[in-house]
């Protein structure tokens, strides 16, 4: 009798914590997520507590496995959210600050300082990013700059920083490991995307000690072991991708053209461009979306930093709502939203934007207007951002959008996925597993032990839900689209 074999993905996000068990089929067999705290010590300021994020995850890990045989797992691979600065004194292996969460925009003024001097283009032209606060080198660097005392440990190698899927396998493997893959390191603003190293010029004018930085090693190969999930049994970890380009290898776009958009806490359209990178001039990211087989595969990205944060804020900050799972129904109740436009850059504007001062926005208001109008308005916001995204990245690519492939919590929201079809004009497509972010991550950790093959096999496990076919004709897009630029125009 064949013996049943797994993969566990973590998928460490920014809100919660979560581990997901995959049989050989690309099936959930089992799952478990617990929140984690979110701090906010000044306005524009979010950390997180870097021990936190160690223990949740690894709680929901042994949750999740319980459900099988601990011998049966063959890899772990790990998604995370990207960006997300951890530094960890290399002995005690304790976080020596809270983690820099990618949504913190206390580096923008060092941002400003960098680009009159000169290093936008520079930046621009190695990493393939943006010169904002949204990456992890300022982060790092402010950190440096701001604690002498982690400055001088992290010169004489005492610390280590990493992203949190670094973060993790040093913990996983109990500090033998320090490692991080290509697509968490493109995203630092330290990585030369070309080379795929860490760019010895741009950590000059940074001031940042590169023995204190990770080993870049590909998406697909085993990185170490752990003896963690208990049974006695040495667990490989195989494959690491950052949040957004393992929900695009889940996807299977792996063909330059192919897109898709990941709704979670932001919002994030990445668009494979092959062996190639193309940059952009309009805002978008140049990434590296994976490292397989000795090979770089690239793409455009776009980011909108409030999206499911939209949702929580209705939830937690407005208390009009008890449950994410109420805004379709309430969204539904009215016909729009009587004019009412919701601007959510609680944290700037991401793509095509960059306006890292911007600040949220509700216009449209009237004496008529109700909490229905205003959970709508919050869920076409949604929309509208993606679609924002998608129009330069349509511009930029030269290649017309035929299809949007979506996944993420969000996309169990009928209500948002049709409205996105319709200011799009184009057919947006679920999946069955709308988990693609934890797929991708366990297909890059099966792929490098053997569980599957070769990306056709792991094709072969992909399957739709439901397409959602545009409904609006072009005078009601141009009509909603021209209300909602005209609302973010008061914040540019």
């Amino acid at each position: 009798m064949n013996k049943s074999r797994y993969v566990v993905a973590i998928d460490q996000g920014t809100t919660s914590c979560r581990a997901i068990v995959f049989d050989a089929h690309g099936g959930i067999v089992n799952t478990a997520q617990q929140e984690f705290t979110q701090f906010f010590p000044q306005p524009g300021w979010v950390e997180h507590d870097a021990d936190e994020i160690w223990r949740v995850q690894l709680a929901v890990l042994r949750e999740a496995v319980a459900a099988v045989d601990v011998t049966d797992i063959t890899a772990i691979g790990i998604t995370n959210q990207r960006e997300t600065t951890v530094v960890w004194d290399k002995m005690t292996g304790k976080p020596v600050h809270p983690a820099i969460v990618w949504q913190c925009r206390r580096t923008s003024g060092m941002c400003e300082e960098l680009r009159q001097r000169g290093w936008e283009t520079t930046i621009r032209g190695k990493t393939g990013l943006v010169l904002d606060a949204y990456f992890s080198g300022t982060k790092l660097k402010w950190l440096l700059d701001t604690y002498p005392d982690i400055r001088a440990k992290a010169e004489r190698g005492e610390v280590l920083f990493g992203t949190v899927d670094s973060w993790l396998i040093w913990k996983l493997t109990e500090g033998r490991q320090h490692v991080t893959d290509v697509t968490n390191a493109s995203r630092t603003m330290l990585l030369n995307i070309h080379s795929a190293q860490w760019d010895d010029d741009i950590l000059t004018e940074f001031n940042i000690p590169k023995a204190m930085l990770p080993e870049v090693r590909s998406s697909s190969e085993i990185y170490g072991h752990t003896g963690l999930l208990g049974g006695g049994v040495n667990v490989p970890i195989a494959g690491a991708a950052g949040d957004q380009q393992a929900a695009l290898f889940g996807q299977g776009c792996s063909s330059e053209g192919m897109a898709k958009n990941t709704y979670g806490t932001g919002c994030f359209v990445l668009k494979c461009t092959g062996a190639q990178p193309i940059r952009s001039e309009k805002g978008l990211i140049t990434t590296i979306a994976w490292g397989l087989n000795g090979q770089l595969t690239y793409a455009l990205e776009g980011s909108v930093f409030n999206a499911g944060a939209v949702v929580q804020w209705l939830r937690d900050g407005l208390g009009i709502i008890q449950h994410a799972s109420e805004t379709e129904a309430i969204a539904k109740s009215v016909p729009d939203t009587g004019g009412v436009y919701f601007v959510p850059a609680f944290t700037g504007f991401g793509t095509p934007y960059w306006e890292p001062d911007a600040r949220g926005m509700i216009t449209g208001l009237t004496r008529a207007s109700t909490k229905a109008d205003i959970v709508r308005a919050a869920l076409e916001s949604i929309a509208f951002q993606s679609r924002d995204v998608l129009e330069v990245m349509e511009e930029e690519s030269g290649i017309r959008l035929k299809e949007l492939r979506v996944d993420g919590g969000a996309v169990r929201n009928d209500f948002l996925m049709q409205f996105q079809a319709d200011v799009l004009g184009v057919d947006v497509t679920r999946p069955q597993v709308i988990e693609t972010t934890a797929l991708g991550a366990a297909s890059l950790a099966g792929l490098a032990v053997g569980l599957w093959s070769d990306m056709s096999e792991l094709e072969q496990l992909k399957g739709y839900d439901r397409t959602f076919h545009p409904e609006k004709d072009l005078r009601y897009r141009e009509q909603a689209v021209a209300g909602w630029k005209r609302a973010v125009s008061y914040q540019l």
